[in-house]
C-alpha cells in the first residue's frame, strides 16, 4: 500500500452489505471483509456467529485521501446503515453487527469523533456506534470476499444487499464508480 493511502475500519451489520457498497465509491482502492476488536486470535465465521469471540464483522476500507476524504467515507457509511439499532442491523442480530468505527490514527479518531457527534445530535442521541481503535484484525474466509460481486442473485445479497447498493448509488451518485 502507497503511504498516500489511509485505512479505516468500519462494522454496521453484515460485511457483505458494506464491501459491496465501498467497492463501488470513487477513491475507495480496496475493501476486505474480516472480523475486529474481539479477544478470540484469527476466529472463524462460526466462531464470530457464535458470540463467544468479541468479534465485529468488519470492512477495511482503504482509500486515497485525494480522491475521497474520511469524512466523505463515514457520511455514506452512517447513510447506509442504521448507528442506532444495537447489535443489530435489520433481521441480523448479535454482537457481531454492532456499529462501529474502528480508528487506526489520532487523527482518524478525531475526524470520526466530530462526524458521530453530528450524526448523534441527527438522531437525537440515540446513536450507538462505539468509536475505538482497531484491534486484533483478521481477514475473513476467502468466500466472504467480494461476496456479492460473486452472488448479486443470491437471496440475502437481493433482498439485503442490493437495496443498500442502490441507496447509496442514488444518495451519493457523483461517488459512484463508472460501471
Amino acid at each position: 500500500m502507497t503511504p498516500s493511502l489511509q485505512t479505516i475500519t468500519l462494522g454496521g451489520g453484515c460485511f457483505w452489505c458494506l464491501e459491496a457498497v465501498y467497492e463501488r465509491v470513487r477513491g475507495v482502492v480496496s475493501v476486505e471483509s474480516g472480523y475486529s476488536n474481539g479477544h478470540v486470535h484469527a476466529p472463524s465465521y462460526e466462531q464470530v456467529c457464535s458470540g463467544t469471540t468479541g468479534h465485529v464483522e468488519v470492512v477495511r476500507v482503504a482509500f486515497d485521501p485525494a480522491q475521497i476524504t474520511l469524512r466523505e467515507v463515514l457520511e455514506i457509511f452512517f447513510v447506509i446503515h442504521d448507528p442506532t439499532t444495537l447489535n443489530r442491523q435489520g433481521n441480523d442480530s448479535g454482537t457481531q453487527y454492532r456499529s462501529g468505527i474502528y480508528f487506526h490514527d489520532a487523527a482518524q479518531e478525531a475526524v470520526a469523533r466530530d462526524v458521530l457527534a453530528e450524526v448523534n445530535r441527527h438522531h437525537d442521541g440515540r446513536v450507538v456506534t462505539e468509536l475505538e481503535p482497531e484491534r486484533n484484525y483478521s481477514r475473513a474466509e476467502d468466500y466472504h470476499q467480494h461476496y456479492y460481486a460473486h452472488h448479486p442473485n443470491q437471496g440475502y445479497c437481493a433482498i439485503v444487499v442490493a437495496p443498500k447498493v442502490a441507496k447509496f448509488e442514488k444518495t451519493f451518485a457523483s461517488r459512484v464508480l463508472p460501471a
